[in-house]
């Protein structure tokens, strides 16, 4: 079961790592506040963001296998800060751990980091996957977690490999409109963030490799 978030001190984080506190250190604590929501958009000047992206980059092709496998087996902090790492290096490896904490859906928060990468992966694969979470979850009006991320990412799927996945939850009576009639949601701000999240990481990736 989801529970709501709790800003926890430092040592509750260490102690889920079991003895991790350099890659909690390194990849989390700066940085997971900025990914949520993805409020490293609106929370920083352009220079700070572009600071803030160019370390990600470089933080995402250096982080080491059993370091994501760590913050993947932790909190929701050090797991949205794993996928968004995961997705910026497009390391398509992790695609199936992404698909089986996405669709467990067990901690809040996390899912935004693996709506992201799967949309950065970017394939047929990626985007059944986040229609086996949509046709699960749009089915609970109950339940808010990821709903609209996940739309928003499989219409970014959409747009890049002219598929029409998005277009059978949005007709007329689809699980989209049961849904959002119980939780309200701007959905084309939605996908407009979401695009413009994913423009600002691949212009620092563009970035970095001009640079190497």
């Amino acid at each position: 079961m989801r529970g709501a978030p709790v800003l926890a001190p430092r040592f509750l984080f260490s102690g889920k790592l079991n003895g991790m506190p350099d890659a909690i250190d390194r990849y989390v604590l700066s940085r997971y506040s900025k990914l949520l929501h993805g409020n490293f958009d609106g929370m920083m000047t352009d220079p700070e963001r572009e600071r803030f992206l160019r370390d990600l980059v470089e933080d995402a092709r250096t982080i080491t296998d059993d370091e994501l496998g760590e913050l993947l087996a932790a909190d929701w902090r050090p797991r949205i800060t794993a996928a968004w790492l995961i997705g910026v290096d497009r390391r398509t490896a992790w695609r199936g751990r992404i698909r089986e904490l996405f669709l467990e859906s067990g901690l809040v928060f996390a899912g935004q980091g693996y709506c992201f990468a799967l949309a950065r992966f970017g394939t047929i694969a990626d985007a059944e996957i986040l229609v086996s979470y949509l046709d699960h979850y749009l089915a609970r009006p109950d339940l808010r977690y990821d709903q609209e991320w996940a739309l928003a990412a499989l219409h970014h799927i959409d747009t890049d490999l002219t598929t029409a996945y998005t277009s059978r939850y949005l007709r007329p009576g689809g699980l989209w409109e049961s849904w959002s009639a119980k939780n309200s949601t701007d959905l084309p701000f939605h996908k407009m963030y979401f695009a413009m999240l994913c423009s600002h990481v691949q212009r620092a990736v563009h970035a970095a490799d001009v640079r190497r």
